[in-house]
């Protein structure tokens, strides 16, 4: 290679590491934005002297934002630009977080966490596919990345509750708003625009399946994508209350806030090893495998209380981010990288307008039977969840065999 060559390709190569970290720290925050209302929520039971059911609905609307808005995201990122929506996104978090801070009532407050709601929903479909493209699906790299999601979520309930606690509520929301305007101004200073490569990208998936069975396969993946959103979602969403209700006694607010932190680590290192072993292992079978220990996890933190509980959240939140890790490579083997951002979209879609309900299932169930009926509904999805995923893995398995038109992986 030519000198001219040499410098071209360290440049492109400089160019993406700095566009994946901003995707790692975008990861972050759109975990970490979302749930600073589920810690805020308990404080402002006192506040507004409402039930946690009735406050904890508020943020309906943007759960269901969440995942709506993920399928026009998805579809304008590959029709215009990946990275100008990632810039909408992180100043449109950061406005719609200024505007919750601000709210004067409970219905400005509802309507910003809406905004927020449709702003966060820009992430997955948009970053995951620029993601992919980008460290052609190597499972270390989008392990890490799963990580700074987890992050995101587990210091959001600490870091939250150490804010309200010291600057009130409406501080928990405006310093983070902050944060995410400046980050997507230095975004758009420091990312090339991609408008120019976007007819270019790949219109052939890594492994070419049959019309058959693809559409079989897209038929039980958007199961799981249902039942991974809602036990994603009910759990992350009610952790908080969960260990505040059932851990036993006196336990104040930034304690809570810790402890919900340290389970959601669980899934960082969850996250670091699922990124190893799917390197190592067919991902089908991992997949299997961390969702029945999901579900066994749910089981155990619905029949224990105390620090066994705490164990119990631990192994379940392992799970759940570990099968996001394997999730997220098994779709970026089936599709080609052209059309990656709407097929992201629809499983993000599907899994994350799944919040809705999990907010207000968490309401009905917590108003008549508390955590109990919670997390037997939480099982019951679960369970749905793995035959899912063991029916998932028998249809590919069968065109890994050797079906018509089917290819290894990599």
């Amino acid at each position: 290679m030519t000198n001219r060559q040499n410098s071209a390709a360290a440049t492109a190569d400089t160019a993406k590491r700095r566009s994946i970290a901003f995707l790692n720290w975008a990861h972050a925050v759109d975990h970490f934005v979302l749930l600073i209302f589920p810690t805020v929520v308990i404080g402002l039971e006192v506040v507004y002297g409402r039930p946690y059911s009735e406050l904890i609905a508020l943020s309906t609307a943007a759960f269901v934002a969440f995942g709506v808005f993920s399928l026009p995201a998805g579809w304008l990122a590959d029709r215009w630009s990946r990275r100008n929506m990632m810039a909408l996104f992180y100043v449109g978090c950061g406005l719609s977080l200024a505007a919750a801070a601000a709210a004067p009532d409970l219905t400005i407050l509802a309507v910003a966490l809406f905004a927020l709601g449709v702003f966060a929903a820009i992430y997955h479909p948009v970053g995951m596919a620029m993601l992919i493209e980008a460290s052609n699906a190597r499972g270390r790299i989008l392990a890490f990345n799963g990580v700074c999601g987890n992050l995101g979520a587990a210091l959001a309930a600490g870091i939250t509750a150490a804010l309200a606690s010291w600057i009130g509520w409406r501080g928990a929301f405006l310093l983070p708003a902050g944060l995410c305007v400046a980050t997507g101004i230095a975004y758009l200073a420091l990312v090339p625009d991609d408008r120019h490569h976007t007819g270019s990208r790949k219109t052939v998936a890594d492994i070419v399946l049959s019309r058959r069975v693809a559409v079989a396969v897209l038929a039980i993946y958007a199961v799981i994508s249902l039942a991974a959103g809602l036990t994603f979602n009910t759990v992350s969403i009610a952790l908080p209350k969960i260990v505040d209700e059932r851990l036993g006694g006196d336990v104040p607010l930034i304690a809570i806030g810790g402890l919900a932190t340290a389970v959601f680590l669980c899934g960082a290192v969850a996250q670091v090893v699922m990124g190893r072993l799917v390197e190592r292992y067919p991902p089908n079978m991992l997949f299997v495998g961390i969702v029945a220990m999901q579900l066994a996890g749910i089981v155990w933190a619905a029949n224990t209380s105390g620090m066994m509980l705490i164990a119990a959240l631990a192994v379940t939140m392992a799970a759940i981010y570990g099968q996001v890790t394997v999730g997220d490579i098994v779709i970026a083997r089936y599709t080609a990288d052209a059309w990656r951002g709407r097929i992201y979209a629809v499983r993000y879609f599907l899994t994350f307008v799944s919040a809705g309900a999990a907010v207000s299932i968490i309401a009905f169930l917590h108003g008549r039977g508390g955590f109990d009926s919670v997390l037997a509904a939480v099982a019951f999805v679960a369970a749905i969840f793995l035959a899912a995923t063991i029916t998932f893995v028998i249809l590919v398995s069968g065109v890994r065999a050797g079906r018509p038109a089917a290819q290894p992986a990599e």
